[in-house]
């Protein structure tokens, strides 16, 4: 057992609040939250957080963590040029080892960004479930089947096997993107989702061009053309939703579709900005993403909470949008939802002990107006001073504890890059 003691707890179930409750970890679970008791058990560790805050830990609800491959490799052009020219080619030479080495160094940047959890959509996914589970770190892979694919029954392999592989990987099902999707393989991802009454995600009205082009095709948006096939009968969501329109955000209310916002990357592909205020005020369930590192470039959670909201105030020119506490809840509450880590979106008895401290004794976290608006507004990585993923410290005051020391995993990342790109 583990026990965080004297500091902050930030809580979210009846309503977001800061405590002074302790909290107990017990393998991967939180056996207790709450006052001091008169007699404590022994534990196998205690951390004083003096004064520090413990909440549950970010989620990142739409990433290709290993797409660190790419980092400040293909920048400066439009989304498609970046993609056809400069992504697909380069992704074509990865070899699973690289998927491994690659996933491996973008796990060390979620852990010091106090993310626990990603939702990712990306390929050789037998390596990248080893390099989770290596690590210690618990994701949710996401389907992206495409024209590019050579068995597209094969998702339905992975659904089966990552499903039952192990306690830190799950799997979803989904498309990467209609533009990319020809219409015999769209449907046969909504049969399946029938077929296992499960969830289904895609890219999705990431760019004016790629709903104007949805409409020259088939006459409809891409989130009404993909309700139309049943692909959302089960739920799910789609990632970007920057290029909504009434009848779509109308239907993702309905469906309680979750809207996945990645808003570094959407800037840095000029892609545009989510309409997230008039999205929340329809009912449509929130989270946020990263994206992959060839198009943010970083995988850094309080860049994407800060930009999520100040990119509302300003495009709507109402300072009052964009609220900093929907942002944070979106963050921890709504990413875990949005990916079904139900047990991992709050700090409560039961629920996974996938948690943060951040370090409140750093200028940037003083004065203590309001703790939860100044993650969001003033928070920064230099905060984060502990990240546990099913009960497990995985990174802690500077040092990563994922059982290969950085400097190694750095210099194979390197060595694989110059095989892949020459």
């Amino acid at each position: 057992m583990i026990r965080f003691y004297n500091g902050r707890t930030l809580r979210f179930g009846g309503g977001m609040r800061v405590t002074e409750d302790e909290v107990w970890t017990d393998g991967g679970v939180i056996s207790y939250v709450g006052q001091t008791p008169e007699t404590l058990p022994a534990f196998e560790r205690e951390i004083d957080l003096k004064g520090d805050l413990l909440l549950p830990g970010f989620k990142d609800a739409h990433t290709h963590t290993a797409m660190t491959f790419l980092r400040s490799y293909a920048d400066d052009m439009p989304l498609q040029d970046w993609l056809y020219k400069q992504v697909f080619p380069n992704e074509a030479k990865l070899t699973p080892e690289m998927v491994y080495t690659f996933t491996r160094l973008g796990i060390m940047e979620y852990l010091s960004s106090g993310i626990t959890a990603s939702f990712d959509m990306y390929v050789k996914n037998d390596a990248y479930a080893a390099a989770n589970i290596d690590s210690g770190f618990r994701t949710v892979i996401c389907s992206g089947l495409n024209n590019f694919d050579a068995d597209p029954e094969n998702i339905e392999r992975e659904y089966l096997k990552f499903n039952s592989l192990h306690e830190l990987v799950s799997y979803r099902l989904g498309i990467h993107a209609e533009y990319t999707t020809c219409m015999e393989r769209m449907r046969y991802a909504a049969e399946l989702s029938h077929k296992y009454k499960a969830p289904s995600y895609t890219h999705l009205c990431e760019t004016k061009a790629e709903v104007e082009g949805c409409i020259e095709r088939y006459g409809m948006t891409p989130p009404q053309l993909l309700d139309s096939i049943g692909f959302f009968d089960y739920g799910g969501g789609g990632f970007h939703c920057v290029w909504m329109s009434e009848e779509d955000i109308d239907l993702f209310a309905r469906k309680k579709l979750w809207a996945v916002t990645n808003p570094c990357s959407n800037l840095k592909l000029a892609s545009g900005v989510a309409p997230l205020d008039r999205l929340a005020r329809a009912g449509v369930p929130l989270a946020i993403g990263t994206d992959g590192a060839a198009s943010n470039n970083a995988l850094d959670f309080f860049r994407e909470m800060y930009l999520a909201s100040t990119l509302q105030k300003v495009t709507q020119e109402d300072a009052a949008a964009g609220g900093a506490d929907r942002v944070l809840e979106m963050a921890c509450v709504g990413g875990a939802r949005a990916i079904g880590l139900d047990d991992c979106d709050d700090i409560a008895a039961g629920k996974r002990a996938d948690l943060i401290v951040l370090n409140l004794r750093r200028p940037n976290m003083q004065p203590l107006h309001n703790i939860p608006r100044n993650i969001v507004y003033a928070g920064s990585k230099e905060n984060v001073r502990l990240t546990m993923v099913n009960g497990r410290v995985l990174y802690e005051n500077g040092e990563f504890f994922i059982g290969e020391e950085p400097e190694k995993i750095y210099e194979k990342a390197n060595a694989e890059i110059k095989r892949c790109i020459r």
